[in-house]
């Protein structure tokens, strides 16, 4: 696709009703909604039990899940299983993917540095996310950073102002009618790749556990 075309947006490549997670995984392996198929090594779609009582939603995929194709198994995907651990959050009952699918970078010799995906990215992708949730029926939304939150609650969303608090799902999501109805919660956070970038790492991994036990309670 030339970069210059707008993106088409995945939702050719979505089965109409899908069945299952793994049928979804499957489709997305093909999609071509946007230009950063052509780039990236492949689709990086969620994992977790269908069942989960907790989603976790985050950005988009890093160089090393991109290359794995499974979602936070990099540097910030460890540190956040710890924060889920030390936060008493069960793991086996958490399902966690990205609001962007394909892993958006910049190539600087050898190096492929992080972009952050754009709005015509994030919407170009959503009708993954709305299939995963037309599947998956949790007791709370975890949003970790500011491209899940834009994706899920629209353009408008700070993590600075709306961290740390329990939101009505799906009644504060962008476009509620895109999600099933029911009495859950959303929480957002900062994605743990900011407490890796945090001058104090310490205190900004304390605050990412301190939000994820108050999801933790919502659960309990």
């Amino acid at each position: 696709m030339p970069r210059t075309e707008a993106p088409v947006g995945a939702q050719q490549w979505v089965p109409p009703e899908p069945r299952s997670i793994e049928q979804l995984k499957s489709a997305a392996g093909g999609c071509e909604g946007c230009e950063l198929h052509a780039d990236a090594t492949q689709t990086v779609f969620g994992r977790g039990a269908a069942d989960a009582r907790v989603v976790l939603v985050g950005e988009q995929p890093g160089d090393v899940e991109d290359q794995k194709g499974l979602p936070f198994v990099g540097p910030a995907g460890r540190l956040l299983r710890e924060a889920v651990d030390d936060a008493g959050l069960d793991a086996s009952d958490v399902y966690i993917t990205n609001a962007v699918k394909h892993f958006r970078f910049e190539r600087r010799g050898n190096r492929r540095i992080h972009q952050n995906p754009g709005p015509a990215h994030i919407t170009a992708c959503r009708p993954w996310l709305v299939a995963e949730f037309s599947l998956l029926k949790p007791e709370l939304v975890v949003i970790l950073g500011a491209t899940a939150g834009r994706a899920l609650l629209g353009p408008s969303f700070r993590v600075t102002q709306q961290r740390g608090r329990l939101m009505p799902w799906p009644a504060s999501a962008q476009h509620p009618g895109d999600f099933p109805v029911a009495e859950i919660h959303a929480l957002a956070t900062i994605h743990p790749s900011a407490v890796l970038r945090a001058d104090n790492r310490e205190v900004a991994y304390g605050g990412l556990v301190d939000d994820l036990k108050i999801a933790a309670a919502a659960v309990s």
